[in-house]
C-alpha cells in the first residue's frame, strides 16, 4: 500500500492485552495525558481525569527498538506534540491527540535523555530539543523538523553526558544548561539570544567545567521553587549543590545497599528520591541547603558526609509484591495549570501505572505507614473491565467446552487471492476461515450471531503443541504450488498442508528446537533451492526444506548464538546467517558446507488488495492481534471492475444500456477498463499455464478435491462486496438519523456494530496509531460531560468515531463518501443477505441449524423502484456524512476534518476520492464561514513562497493576493506553489480547473503545518 493511498486500519485486539514493559514515561503539562514507552518499541497514550483515574487510549507503532526517552515538543498549549527516541537512533514527533507521526528521522547516535527548551524571538515562541546520549556532546534539535541545528561541545575532558538540566533565568536573557558527564565532571553552557538564532553546525563550547566527583550520575534537577539549588542523584548517594557557584551543600549516602535511580524537588525544603526496586522516599532538607535559612551554606567546604536528613514519607515499598522483569520507571511531575497535583508516577514491566498524590504538608506524627496509592491500573486490568470483552479474530471458533477463555492465536497468515485467513493456535490446530466473514461476526450485528460455528471453516490438526509460524509460499512467489501451506511449531516440526483438501502432505523433523521463522528464497537461486523454504529454529539451526523432493537438502546447525537475520547471495550459492553475538556464518546452499565465519527484518509489502489482514504482536510471548487494512482505492477499483463485467439480463432496454455505458465510462475514468483487461489477460495466461502443466489425471484429482472442499470454498462469496459491507458498516455514524439507519439496514443491507470499533491511523513513514478497546471509556466520559448525562454503550456506537480527532474524521469521511458515491453509481449495489445468502446451497454441517430461505428476494431487488430506493439510500448516506454530520452530532462533539488533508487530495489519482475531497472541502469552507476562511489563510500564509523575480511577475501574478468579501475569499500563489481558492462556493469547482491546480499543497511548502 503506497504512502498516497487512503488506507484505514481496524484492529481486533483480543482479550489479552499487549505486553507493555515500560521503559520511559512522561506526563503532559495539563496532567490530562500520560505517555509511556516500552522496551518493545511501542508507545501507549493514557487519559487521566482530575480525580486521577487513568485509562489507556491508544498505542503508537513505528519504532523498531526500545524507547529510551520521551519529551514534550510543543511550545504552545494548543498543540500537544511529543518526541520519542529509541536505542536504534530513531526520533519521532507525534501528535498526542490523534497519534499521527508528524516527522521522523534517524541519527547515527542513540539518545538517553531529551529536554525541551522554549524561548521567545520577538513575539514568536520557538522550541528546541536538547539531546544527550551515547556521544560526547549535547545536540540541539529543532522541535518541528527534528533537524540538528548545532551542538554544545566540551573543550575540557569531553565525555558522554549522563544527565542534564536547563536553568531558566528571569533576570537576564540568558539560560544555562548544566550537565554531568559519566566521569563526574559538571559542565555549564550559556544559551543567549544570539545562540538561539543559530542555524548552522558551529559548536558552542562550555563556559565552565568543574569536577564534582559524582560518578554514575542518574539525574540532575534544578529547584524551580528557589532557583538556587541543584539536586544530583547518583546510585549510592545524592547531593545538593548551590546553583550559583556549584558548591556542595550536603551529601547523603544510601542505606541498606539501596541503589538510587533519580530524584526531584517537590518543595523548597523537600526532595523525593526513588530506587531501582520501586521504593521512593521524601526527605526534608537541612537548614544549610535552604536559601531562606540563616544557616544557608554553613556546611560548604566540609569534607565529612552529612547526617541523613529526617524522612517525611516512604512510598511504594515493593517487598511484598511480585518480581518484575525490569526495574520500574519512576518520575515526579507537578501541574502548572489546574489541577495543581504533585504526582509521583511509576510504570513497571507488567504494563502497570501507579500514581501517588504528594501532599503539600508534612505529617505531625512520625511515620507509621507508607503513603497510600492514589490510582493504579494495568493494560490487562483495563481489558478485563470491558463489557463486552475485546474480541479476537476467531474467538467464536476458539471457545472450548468448559472454558470461558478462547484458545490463543499464535501465528497467522492472510491469503488475499482467496480471502482466507489461516490462524495457528496454542493447542497446535490450524483454522482456515473466510477473513471478511469472521470479522463481520466479531464486529457487526446480524443473523450470524444466532449460528454456532459460523462462518464455515476448516481445522487442520497435526502439531502436538503451539503453532509458531505460518507461510503461504505461493503468495510470495508464483513458482510454488498454490495448494501448499507450510507451518512450524514448538514440537520441532515443519508440516506441509494442502489447503484445498486439508490433507497433511509431509512432516519435516530435522530441527532440535521450536520453529521460529519460515522464509522463501529469492527468485535467482538455483532451480533446486527455488522449490525450498528456509526454516529457522530456536536451537540456532537453519534448514532448506524442499517441497518438491519432500526432504531437507541442507541443515546448518553449528551456530553458537540465536539467529537474528538471514540473507541470500544467490550468484555465489551462499546463505548468510547473522547471529545475536555479531558473528556471521556463510553456508553453501547446494552442499551444506560452511564457507567461512566472520566473528566480532523488513516490513511486509502490501499488494493492491482491498483488504489485508496483518497479524501483529508487541512481544514474542503475546498471542496475535489482527489489523484489517482497508485500501479505499482498491475497494473502488474492484467494485467498478465487477460492475463493468457484470451482465444485467433482467433489465435490457436502451435506457439500461445507456446507464451501463455511463457506468463503464466512469470506471474508465479511473482506469477500471484498463485494469479489467489486465485482469482478464492475467487470468487467461494463468489458466493456460495451468492447463499446460497439469495432465488430465491431475485435473480430475483437482476436480475431486474441489468438490471435497466445497464447503470451504470462498468462490461462493462476493469477496469485494463483503469487504465493502464490512467497511461501510463500521464507518457509518449510526444513531444520528433514525430513518436513514433503517434504510441502511433494510435496503442497503448494512449491519450495525455491536461494540465500538477500534480504528487506527497510518501517518508518515508507515507509523501507525491504533485505538485500544478501552478508548471508549474515555470517550464516554467526555460525551457525558458535554451532554450532562451518562450515555449507554449503544448510543456511542458510530457517534464516537467522529469525536476522536480531526485526522481520523478526515480519513473516515473521505472513505465513506467516496465508497457511497461509487455504490450509488452501480447496479444492484445492496448488501442484503450478502454474507450469508449462499449458506443454504452448502451441504449441511453437523450440529449447525439451517438458515431459512428468503423468497422472492432477487425479483424485488431487480425492480426499478427498489433500484431507485437503493441509489437514494446511498445518496442520503453520502449527503449526511458530507454536510449534515456537524449539526447531527453537535459541534461540541464533532472534530471537523483537516483542510490541509482535504486540499492535498483535491487532485487525487482516484476520481471518487478526489470528488469526495472536493465536496468535503467546500462543505467545510462553507461551515467555517468568512472568519474561519480568513484564519486559515493567515495560518498558511507564512509557509508559502513569495517570488520577487520582476520578469516573471510581469508575465504572471507574483507573490499572493488576498481578497475578502462577505461571501468570498481568494488566495493565489505562483504556479508550483500552494494554490487555494474559496470563491463564492457555488462556483469554486469552475474556478479550480485541473490544469491550474496541478500543484496543490506540495509537501515541501507546508511540511511544518501538516
Amino acid at each position: 500500500m503506497s504512502g498516497n493511498s487512503l488506507v484505514l486500519p481496524i484492529v481486533l485486539w483480543g482479550r489479552t492485552a499487549p505486553t507493555h514493559c515500560i521503559s520511559s514515561l512522561l506526563v503532559m503539562d495539563d496532567l490530562a495525558t500520560i505517555i509511556t514507552g516500552c522496551h518493545d518499541g511501542q508507545i501507549c497514550i493514557w487519559d487521566m481525569t482530575s480525580d486521577l483515574e487513568v485509562n489507556p487510549r491508544a498505542m503508537l507503532f513505528g519504532h523498531t527498538a526500545s524507547i529510551t526517552c520521551l519529551s514534550k515538543a510543543s511550545p504552545c498549549s494548543d498543540k500537544q506534540y511529543i518526541v520519542s527516541a529509541s536505542e536504534s537512533g530513531e526520533m519521532c514527533l507525534w501528535d498526542v491527540n490523534d497519534g499521527r507521526c508528524i516527522e521522523f528521522t534517524k541519527l547515527a547516535c542513540a539518545h538517553t535523555g531529551i529536554q525541551f527548551y522554549q524561548f521567545t524571538i520577538g513575539t514568536q515562541r520557538e522550541g528546541r530539543l536538547l539531546c544527550n546520549g551515547h556521544y560526547p556532546e549535547i545536540l540541539v534539535v529543532d522541535a518541528t523538523s527534528l533537524e540538528v541545528l548545532y551542538s554544545l561541545v566540551s573543550k575540557i575532558s569531553p565525555d558522554w553526558i549522563s544527565s542534564m538540566s536547563i536553568i531558566h533565568s528571569h533576570r537576564t536573557q540568558e539560560d544555562t544548561v548544566v550537565a554531568v558527564s559519566v566521569t563526574g565532571i559538571l559542565k555549564v553552557w550559556i544559551i543567549t539570544q544570539d545562540v538561539n538564532r543559530m542555524q548552522d553546525l558551529d559548536p558552542v563550547f562550555e563556559e565552565e567545567s568543574k569536577p564534582i566527583y559524582c560518578g554514575g550520575c542518574q539525574s540532575i534537577s534544578f529547584c524551580t521553587f528557589t532557583q538556587l539549588s541543584l539536586l544530583v542523584v547518583c546510585s549510592k548517594y545524592w547531593r545538593v549543590f548551590d546553583a550559583g557557584d556549584y558548591s556542595l551543600l550536603c551529601s547523603v549516602p544510601s542505606e541498606n545497599d539501596q541503589s538510587w535511580t533519580g530524584g526531584d524537588f517537590i518543595a523548597a525544603d523537600k526532595i523525593i528520591i526513588w530506587t531501582e526496586d520501586g521504593c521512593s522516599y521524601i526527605y526534608k532538607l537541612p537548614a544549610s541547603c535552604l536559601p531562606a535559612s540563616e544557616h544557608f551554606r554553613t556546611d560548604v567546604g566540609k569534607t565529612a558526609e552529612g547526617s541523613i536528613p529526617p524522612l517525611v514519607y516512604s512510598i511504594a515499598d515493593r517487598t511484598d509484591k511480585q518480581l518484575l522483569i525490569c526495574p520500574p520507571v519512576t518520575r515526579f511531575f507537578y501541574g502548572r495549570r489546574e489541577p495543581f497535583h504533585k504526582l509521583l508516577v511509576q510504570g513497571d514491566s507488567a504494563g502497570r501505572l501507579t500514581l501517588w498524590s504528594i501532599p503539600d504538608t508534612s505529617p505531625l506524627q512520625p511515620l507509621s505507614t507508607a503513603l497510600q496509592v492514589s490510582s493504579t491500573i494495568s493494560l490487562q486490568e483495563a481489558f478485563d473491565k470491558l463489557a463486552p470483552l475485546s474480541a479476537g479474530i476467531i474467538d467464536q471458533l476458539s471457545v472450548t467446552p468448559g472454558s470461558e477463555e478462547p484458545i490463543k492465536v499464535t501465528a497467522s497468515v492472510y491469503i488475499p487471492s482467496q480471502g482466507r485467513l489461516v490462524c495457528g493456535r496454542e493447542d497446535g490446530s490450524i483454522i482456515l476461515v473466510p477473513a471478511t466473514q469472521t470479522a463481520i461476526v466479531q464486529l457487526l450485528q446480524g443473523e450470524h450471531m444466532l449460528r454456532r460455528g459460523w462462518p464455515p471453516h476448516r481445522t487442520l490438526r497435526g502439531h502436538r503443541n503451539k503453532v509458531t509460524c505460518l507461510l503461504y509460499p505461493h503468495q510470495v512467489s508464483p513458482r510454488y504450488d498454490q495448494r501448499s501451506l507450510v507451518s512450524g511449531g514448538v514440537d520441532f516440526s515443519v508440516i506441509v498442508w494442502d489447503i484445498f483438501t486439508g490433507e497433511m502432505k509431509h512432516v519435516f523433523c530435522v530441527h532440535g528446537g521450536e520453529i521460529t521463522q519460515i522464509l522463501v528464497p529469492p527468485e535467482n537461486c538455483s532451480n533446486r533451492v527455488q522449490h525450498c523454504v528456509c526454516s529457522v529454529a530456536s536451537d540456532h539451526s537453519v534448514g532448506l526444506l524442499s517441497l518438491r523432493e519432500r526432504k531437507c537438502i541442507m541443515l546448518a546447525s553449528r551456530h553458537l548464538f540465536p539467529i537474528q537475520a538471514i540473507k541470500w547471495r544467490p550468484c555465489d550459492d551462499y546463505l548468510v546467517v547473522g547471529c545475536s553475538d555479531g558473528s556471521v556464518y556463510v553456508w553453501q546452499m547446494d552442499t551444506g558446507f560452511s564457507v567461512f565465519v566472520v566473528s566480532q527484518g523488513n516490513l511486509q509489502k502490501y499488494s493492491n488488495n482491498s483488504l489485508v489482514v496483518q497479524a501483529m504482536k508487541t512481544n514474542l510471548t503475546d498471542p496475535d492481534m489482527h489489523v484489517l487494512f482497508f485500501d479505499v482505492e482498491s475497494v473502488i477499483i474492484q467494485l467498478l471492475t465487477e460492475e463493468a463485467q457484470r451482465p444485467n439480463p433482467t433489465l435490457v432496454s436502451p435506457e439500461t444500456l445507456q446507464k451501463a455505458q455511463g457506468a463503464a465510462d466512469k470506471g474508465g475514468s479511473f482506469l477500471a477498463n484498463k485494469i479489467f483487461k489486465q485482469v482478464k489477460e492475467t487470468m487467461k495466461e494463468t489458466i493456460k499455464e495451468h492447463l499446460l502443466d497439469e495432465d488430465e489425471e491431475e485435473e480430475e484429482e483437482m476436480r475431486r478435491r474441489e468438490e471435497k472442499s466445497k464447503s470451504l470454498s470462498l468462490l461462493e462469496y462476493n469477496l469485494t462486496m463483503d469487504t465493502a459491507k464490512l467497511f461501510m458498516s463500521c464507518l457509518h455514524a449510526w444513531g444520528l438519523n433514525g430513518p436513514l439507519d433503517e434504510v441502511c439496514l433494510s435496503r442497503l443491507g448494512m449491519l450495525k456494530p455491536h461494540c465500538p470499533i477500534s480504528f487506527g491511523l497510518i501517518s508518515r513513514g508507515g507509523h501507525m496509531s491504533l485505538m485500544l478497546p478501552t478508548f471508549k471509556e474515555s470517550l464516554l466520559r467526555q460525551m457525558a460531560l458535554s451532554t450532562g448525562r451518562k450515555l449507554s454503550l449503544s448510543e456511542m456506537v458510530g457517534k464516537g468515531t467522529y469525536g476522536v480527532s480531526r485526522a481520523v474524521t478526515t480519513q473516515h469521511l473521505l472513505s465513506v463518501i467516496s465508497l457511497a458515491n461509487t455504490l450509488m453509481g452501480m447496479t444492484n449495489a445492496t448488501f442484503v443477505g450478502e454474507h450469508m445468502k449462499k449458506a443454504p446451497v452448502r451441504p449441511p454441517r453437523p450440529g449447525t441449524p439451517e438458515t431459512p430461505k428468503k423468497t422472492a428476494a432477487p425479483p424485488q431487488v431487480s425492480s426499478p423502484a427498489v433500484q431507485g430506493q437503493i441509489k437514494q439510500g446511498w445518496s442520503q448516506l453520502a449527503a449526511m456524512h458530507c454536510v449534515m454530520l456537524p449539526d447531527l452530532l453537535g459541534l461540541d462533539k464533532f472534530r471537523p476534518p483537516l483542510l490541509e488533508m482535504l486540499a492535498r487530495r483535491w487532485q487525487d489519482r482516484c476520481l471518487e476520492v478526489r470528488e469526495a475531497a472536493q465536496a468535503l472541502l467546500l462543505a467545510e469552507l462553507r461551515r467555517i464561514g468568512q472568519s474561519g476562511r480568513k484564519d486559515t489563510i493567515d495560518l498558511w500564509a507564512p509557509y508559502l513562497p513569495q517570488y520577487v523575480d520582476q520578469v516573471s511577475s510581469r508575465k504572471s501574478t507574483c507573490g499572493f493576493i488576498f481578497y475578502s468579501q462577505p461571501q468570498s475569499v481568494i488566495f493565489y500563489s505562483q504556479p508550483q506553489s500552494v494554490i487555494f481558492y474559496s470563491q463564492p462556493l457555488t462556483s469554486v469547482s469552475h474556478i479550480l480547473q485541473p490544469t491550474s491546480v496541478s500543484h496543490i499543497l506540495q509537501p515541501t511548502s507546508v511540511s511544518h503545518i501538516l
